[in-house]
């Protein structure tokens, strides 16, 4: 079977200028391209392709179904406090697992919310 190159994930948002702007800003996502209805959003192997959905549910009413990625990164408590000092919707504070993980929750601009996280080494 062929190796799995990058992570694309697909969100419907109410705006998606305003979504963009989110992940530029608080996650350092750059824009990778605006196709009619969409933003396309990147970083190193993730990808985040924003479409315009104005009349969709708000992810708030999609209780615990509301969270959609987990973003794996090199140091999740460097990206906590950066997300922090930018003042961004940290929902819980960052810790260990007993799934070997350190990680956090975060809320977007619109209400989805992500885990971010590191591995811990293997005791």
């Amino acid at each position: 079977m062929s190796p799995i190159l990058q992570n694309h994930y697909v969100l419907a948002v109410h705006d998606a200028r305003k979504s963009a702007d989110f992940y530029v800003q608080m996650l350092g996502f750059r824009v990778a391209a605006e196709p009619p209805g969409w933003i396309f959003v990147e970083k190193d192997h993730c990808m985040i392709m924003l479409g315009e959905c104005p009349n969709d549910m708000p992810p708030g009413e999609l209780g615990c179904h509301n969270y959609f990625a987990y973003l794996v990164v090199a140091d999740a408590d460097s990206y906590y406090h950066d997300l922090k000092a930018k003042g961004a919707d940290v929902l819980t504070e960052i810790e260990d697992k007993p799934w070997m993980m350190r990680e956090f929750a975060l809320r977007t601009s619109d209400g989805h919310r992500l885990m971010i996280g590191h591995r811990l080494p293997k005791q």
